[in-house]
């Protein structure tokens, strides 16, 4: 991360507040099994104290006004750990979606899901699915949680939808173009991914919304997910606002006022 600010949290916060702030924001939460064994403790233990870090990013989230958080929850990979972690993670994702249930709701969350959410077991995808269906028409933040995700994953089912409705004679392949692609992700509907996250220390993307990030701002920070609470959060948000998005275009183009209003986003 950039140089750490000195603001008392409750200040950050309304200098946040105050500033515009990304339409949406995803977060690859890394670090559990790390910050669990740090303390000598399974690495169970790490997942279970990052749920305590998503329930109150989410509240932040919402409290500012950010219309999207999506959440890098288990990727496509993922199904690769130990047996014994998996379905420790996925008894955890079950509770989490009963923990919360009155919470989303209460607070007008929408929830959402993407990947290939036919492999979660049953236990998983039931609750899910009830959840998406009761909060389906809420209009406050949408809250999508990335399950059995890979951006490459992502990107071969569009294609391959794009394939076969041009061999239907649905579209002309000379005239494609990337709203044509965009509509056929699992993030469709959603607002461009302005800020991506991601907490431990590493700087990578890890197969995370690929295609969304082409004009994302990037904030890696060193905090492990389970001690990534609200000053975390506020502090990339922060950064967030201070950097300047041109898009292509240079400097004096963007401060222009008749700059393109994808520019000024």
């Amino acid at each position: 991360m950039d140089r750490p600010l000195t603001v008392l949290p409750t200040a950050l916060e309304a200098q946040v507040k105050a500033r515009p702030l990304p339409r949406h924001v995803g977060i690859i939460m890394d670090g559990n099994g790390r910050w669990a064994e740090l303390r000598g403790q399974p690495r169970l233990e790490g997942h279970r104290e990052g749920s305590v870090s998503v329930r109150e990013v989410t509240r932040t989230a919402r409290r500012l006004g950010v219309q999207a958080l999506t959440l890098y929850a288990f990727s496509s990979q993922n199904w690769a750990r130990p047996p014994e972690e998996v379905a420790g993670l996925m008894e955890l994702l079950r509770e989490y979606l009963e923990s919360e249930r009155a919470e989303i709701l209460d607070n007008g969350i929408r929830l959402n899901a993407i990947g290939e959410v036919d492999k979660l077991p049953r236990y998983v995808r039931e609750p899910l699915e009830r959840l998406r269906a009761d909060s389906a028409h809420n209009t406050g933040m949408v809250l999508t949680l990335a399950l059995s995700y890979g951006g490459r994953e992502e990107l071969l089912r569009a294609a391959r939808d794009l394939a076969q409705a041009a061999a239907r004679g649905e579209l002309d392949p000379a005239h494609l173009d990337a709203d044509d692609l965009e509509s056929r992700l699992w993030t469709a509907g959603l607002p461009p991914v302005d800020l991506i996250v991601r907490t431990s220390g590493e700087q990578r993307i890890s197969n995370f919304l690929l295609w969304q990030l082409a004009y994302a701002e990037l904030c890696f920070t060193d905090a492990l997910w389970p001690d990534f609470r609200t000053e975390e959060f506020l502090r990339c948000l922060s950064q967030f606002q201070g950097r300047e998005r041109r898009f292509g275009l240079t400097s004096a183009q963007v401060n222009r006022d008749d700059t393109p209003q994808r520019a000024k986003a």
